[in-house]
């Protein structure tokens, strides 16, 4: 194998091992999702809910992302 390769491989192994599964469900664009996620202000913590409708998936394993839009008011959000 080359060395690419090698590291590409190495890469894998250790996202693996060093990487809690996630147990998420299967969605693709188009689907309305529901996404919780923390909002540090000062020394508070709190989780806010942001639903809206996903537009696209980018990337694999642990760097995957994706894009979620919602209508405030007549204004897009995206995520």
């Amino acid at each position: 194998k080359t060395k690419k390769f090698r590291d590409m491989d190495f890469i894998k192994e250790l996202e693996s091992e060093l990487v809690e599964s996630n147990n998420l469900p299967e969605f693709g664009s188009g689907d309305t999702i529901t996404v919780s996620y923390k909002i540090k202000e000062g020394n508070k913590e709190r989780i806010q809910q942001f639903q809206g409708v996903v537009l696209q998936r980018k990337g694999s394993g642990v760097t995957e992302t994706f894009t979620i839009r919602k209508m405030s008011g007549n204004v897009g959000v995206e995520r």
